[in-house]
């Protein structure tokens, strides 16, 4: 019994526990939320410079000298006292005197803003017309070669017409030569047959003069033979009278 006793009485210490953390939990999310509620921004007036305090009283120690234009995290405001309790740009916390303070940067602050900003933007209206120059001339020079590279195109247009005109006339020579070619064949094939029928020609009257020698020969024979017979004969008629 006194040891589920003693479990009992544990359940109870932890739930105990649980709950205390828990309210601690939304204890410290509240003041968190507060805190970043009242986390607002102020600027120093247009004052030379203002104390920052460690407390909400003129006893209390000077911390830093704030300029005028100063950005301030605003943490808590004592109405009464005419103090508010600020945090700076580099983490310090302090309190400063409430009048000192204003909802907006200083009138010097927005002038050297708008002084900046005119600045930049001069600049920044020199960089641009600096680009837009830069853009018309590669503009310029775009068009520029556009216009070169049409001149070439028109070039190259009348080229291709003289090149197709050459292969045209080089093809209508290329037949011209093709039928002299043909023709001077049929000459050469018309030579060679006349040179043959020359030949035979030539051989036939070779053998017409060798014939007609042969019998020029035989005769002028016959008449070695004949004539002497025929003179001895008449001799002889002679010698009988």
């Amino acid at each position: 019994m006194s040891y589920s006793g003693g479990v009992t009485n544990g359940r109870i210490f932890a739930m105990i526990k649980k709950q205390f953390l828990s309210l601690c939990g939304v204890l410290f999310l509240g003041l968190a939320l507060s805190t970043a509620a009242l986390a607002e921004s102020a600027w120093v007036s247009d004052v030379f410079e203002v104390t920052l305090r460690t407390g909400p009283t003129t006893s209390n120690a000077i911390q830093m000298m704030l300029e005028s234009g100063t950005e301030l995290e605003i943490l808590e405001e004592d109405a009464e006292a005419g103090y508010t309790q600020v945090r700076t740009n580099g983490g310090t916390e302090g309190w400063v005197l409430t009048r000192y303070l204003m909802e907006e940067a200083s009138a010097r602050q927005q002038l050297e803003t708008l002084t900046r900003q005119l600045t930049s933007a001069n600049a920044e209206g020199t960089s641009r017309e600096s680009q837009l120059g830069a853009i018309r001339g590669e503009y310029d020079s775009a068009t520029r070669r556009i216009t070169e590279l049409e001149r070439s195109e028109a070039s190259l247009q009348k080229e291709l017409a003289e090149i197709r005109q050459t292969a045209a006339n080089t093809l209508a020579i290329d037949s011209q030569n093709k039928e002299l070619q043909q023709q001077l064949t049929d000459t050469e094939i018309q030579v060679s047959v006349l040179e043959q029928a020359n030949d035979t020609l030539s051989g036939q009257t070779t053998r017409n003069w060798f014939i007609t020698g042969a019998l020029v020969l035989f005769g002028g024979v016959l008449l070695g033979l004949i004539l002497p017979r025929m003179k001895w004969q008449k001799k002889s008629r002679y010698d009988s009278f």
